[in-house]
């Protein structure tokens, strides 16, 4: 068993190519050029290239898409052991815009797809011998009914063997029926996390404040260890019941695409912890991979290797 898992949809990501299509509407696109994408293969991407041991849950299509995802998850280092496949139903897929500023279009192709099929019976035979990180996003339960209960089990599981939870909530309203039911379950998972990571439009959509303390507070009453709030380009701020202070972010001089920015500092942050930094220290490395992941254009194609997280950090102080 690794020391960190994670749960979600991996989708394959055909991201507008070339100068001719900046700012095209996705309609008029060209040119395309695949990438592995996905909240939480994000992370494990980032983690893997800095040298932690990785598990991935999901249920890929037997189809192309679904083969050049588990490829691609191989290649990058990560654990294949929990991932299902099915013939039923196929693997998920998105197009994404190039834009000269700004965050990019994104349409999805994932209804009905296969890892909104998973089971929790899929869950029987995790190992957690090893496990010493869960991290969970609010994508995974928006995709059906059996998701959401995997994703519940998998945080029991977690609970009952101490291991730390983080929770992005990673919020994607047209995977939700309401708004209402999205508020009520992402912030019901996040009251049963250890560390908890709103963006401040997400802070003010889950909890009606816009204001890092009052978004912290509300998590904070309800038992949540750690609540660290992303600012873009400003870092982050961070507060639990003993402390709170803001770590600066670090100058990025062109921002090529943004997305995987947030899915960046949840790797600087859990790689920290997991390597025994403080949390100022972890927050310090998620601004960084937050930074670099903005700088290129896959999701997570600008997440980088020890050496290079050091040389960044280093020349960035």
């Amino acid at each position: 068993m690794s020391e960190f898992l994670t749960i979600g949809e991996p989708l394959t990501l055909f991201g507008a190519n070339g100068e001719s299509e900046i700012d095209k509407e996705l309609k008029d696109v060209k040119f395309y050029e695949k990438f592995l994408a996905g909240a939480e293969v994000n992370v494990c991407v980032g983690l893997s290239r800095l040298g932690h041991s990785t598990q991935y849950i999901t249920k890929i299509g037997q189809d192309p898409f679904g083969y050049f995802i588990k490829e691609s998850l191989k290649k990058e280092k990560i654990g294949t052991d929990f991932i299902r496949e099915t013939d039923e139903y196929f693997t998920g897929y998105q197009l994404k815009s190039k834009v000269s500023h700004g965050d990019p279009k994104i349409f999805y192709f994932r209804k009905n797809s296969a890892a909104s099929h998973f089971l929790t019976e899929d869950l029987k035979m995790l190992d957690t011998s090893e496990l010493k990180h869960v991290h969970l996003t609010g994508i995974f339960p928006a995709l059906s009914k059996s998701c959401r209960e995997s994703v519940y089990k998998l945080l029991e599981i977690a609970k009952k063997n101490n291991i730390t939870i983080t929770f992005d909530p990673n919020l994607r309203l047209p995977l939700w029926k309401d708004k209402e039911e999205m508020k009520h379950v992402i912030n019901d998972i996040a009251f049963k996390s250890d560390i908890v990571l709103p963006g401040i439009s997400e802070g003010l959509i889950l909890t009606g404040s816009d204001n890092p303390d009052d978004i912290a507070d509300f998590y904070l009453d309800k038992g949540v260890k750690t609540v660290i709030i992303k600012l873009g380009s400003k870092g982050a701020y961070v507060k639990s019941k003993d402390d709170s202070f803001t770590v600066d972010g670090f100058n990025v001089e062109k921002v090529v695409d943004t997305v995987g920015a947030g899915d960046g500092f949840a790797v600087g942050l859990i790689s920290g912890l997991l390597e025994g930094l403080d949390i100022k220290e972890s927050v310090q490395r998620g601004n960084a991979i937050g930074a670099l992941a903005v700088m290129s254009a896959g999701d997570n194609d600008g997440y980088p290797d020890k050496v290079h997280l050091d040389e960044f950090v280093s020349k960035n102080k």
